[in-house]
């Protein structure tokens, strides 16, 4: 990385941080109702099936916002909608907090889980955008990973310390921080004058490209034009990584405390097993973010893909016959390798690869079918996850490695194809 670029990350670093923030927003939100889901059903006397559709309704809720996350710019404008979907966000959390009943803890999922869904590729093209060079784009979009892993990581801690509070009383206490977050973070992205500033800059370098290029530069048009086969062939390099690498992501977020517990471990040793893990995937995420603008990216993916691979052969094996703490150490091999060939990569391919104008659109695309594809999985999750199928699911998450790894190599190669990287 040049100095005129370790510059330009340090003056726009304040900004990736606002981005990160709807990141981990988004992670809070998801692993905070996941982890109060039990709390809230029995407050509420709540059906399985009920609690079935709560869930369901904030993974829907989240495709939902971020296949529409190009049309919301459209309607907005790509700043406005930066500045206030976390107002939005605020509202659902607020729905939730004084929810008391199902009906109205449904209705808040679904606000929230929407205004988090359009947040994220919306936030990103926001940064890529705004970054003065491709370097400090890479840079600066692959670190709000790191914010994606806080907010998990906070999720947890909260839920731990939390639940030994009766009643619903402490679900409200996490939804409340997140209320507060989320209210923070409108505040600084909507009235920031450095934020403004940049905003403005990044309007006249497209003003200025603008005169000399195309306009009208759609989500069609880049797919099916003159430069089709070039953008459709990424798209559909990312697409199936990210399809890939989200349904075991997914399907592993639910299967981890099952799997501790099942091979022995107390519900208290696998969640306090689960903030260690959740940390050695956060240390990785940092060490990614300051290799995703350099050479080494594509080392560190092929060294992710292949720990991953080695962690599930290894989960296959062992399959908690020999105790929870064998199992815990290839799960930390996985969290390990996880980072540094999933989500964060997959970002900063999607926002490098393709014209400022469709990117929100693109992004959100990828992001909201990938969660349409993982919450149809979770029907069958139970399945997969049963103790006498456990070791063979293993064997089918290892395949998904592998077609996510070649995925991943197609991209790269793709990318240097037709000179995206340097």
């Amino acid at each position: 990385m040049s100095v005129g670029t370790t510059n330009y990350v340090k003056e726009y670093r304040p900004l990736a941080l606002a981005a990160g923030l709807g990141s981990m927003l988004g992670s809070g939100a998801i692993v905070g109702l996941s982890a109060t889901i039990g709390v809230w059903a029995k407050g509420f006397a709540m059906t399985p099936g009920q609690v079935g559709i709560v869930s369901a309704a904030l993974t829907f809720a989240i495709a939902a916002g971020s296949l529409t996350a190009g049309n919301i710019t459209k309607i907005f404008g790509l700043y406005r909608s930066f500045n206030w979907l976390n107002l939005i966000y605020a509202l659902g959390t607020l729905v939730i907090i004084f929810s008391n009943n199902y009906v109205t803890l449904l209705l808040g999922a679904i606000v929230m889980g929407f205004a988090s869904g359009a947040d994220l590729p919306i936030s990103l093209t926001v940064v890529s955008t705004d970054s003065p060079d491709d370097k400090t784009g890479a840079s600066l979009v692959s670190s709000t990973q790191i914010f994606w892993q806080i907010g998990v990581f906070i999720s947890y801690i909260g839920s731990f310390v939390l639940s030994s509070i009766t009643g619903v009383t402490g679900a409200r206490i996490l939804f409340v921080l997140l209320f507060l977050f989320s209210t923070i973070t409108w505040l600084w992205r909507t009235f920031s004058p450095k934020f403004s500033k940049f905003h403005l800059d990044a309007k006249k370098r497209l003003d200025k490209k603008a005169k000399d290029e195309v306009k009208n530069v759609t989500f069609r048009s880049v797919l099916f034009g003159s430069n089709r086969k070039k953008y459709i062939s990424m798209f559909l390099a990312i697409l199936t990584f990210y399809v890939a690498w989200n349904l075991l992501a997914n399907t592993w977020g639910q299967f981890q405390t099952y799997a501790l517990t099942n091979a022995g471990a107390t519900q208290m040793q696998a969640t306090g097993l689960g903030i260690i893990l959740n940390i050695i995937s956060l240390v990785t995420t940092v060490v990614f973010s300051s290799l995703a603008s350099g050479k080494y990216r594509n080392v560190a993916f092929f060294v992710g893909a292949l720990v991953q691979f080695a962690a599930m052969i290894g989960m296959a094996t062992f399959g908690g016959s020999t105790g929870f703490i064998a199992l815990a150490i290839t799960i930390a091999f996985y969290n390990f390798g996880n980072p540094l060939a999933g989500e964060a990569i997959y970002k900063v391919w999607t926002q490098e690869s393709f014209p400022v104008e469709v990117r929100a659109s693109l992004q959100g695309f990828i992001n909201g079918f990938s969660r349409l594809a993982a919450g149809l999985f979770a029907f069958i999750t139970p399945y997969l996850v049963a103790p006498g199928r456990i070791q063979t699911s293993m064997y089918g998450f290892a395949a998904i490695v592998v077609i996510a790894f070649i995925s991943g190599i197609l991209m790269m190669r793709l990318q240097k194809k037709y000179h995206v990287v340097k």
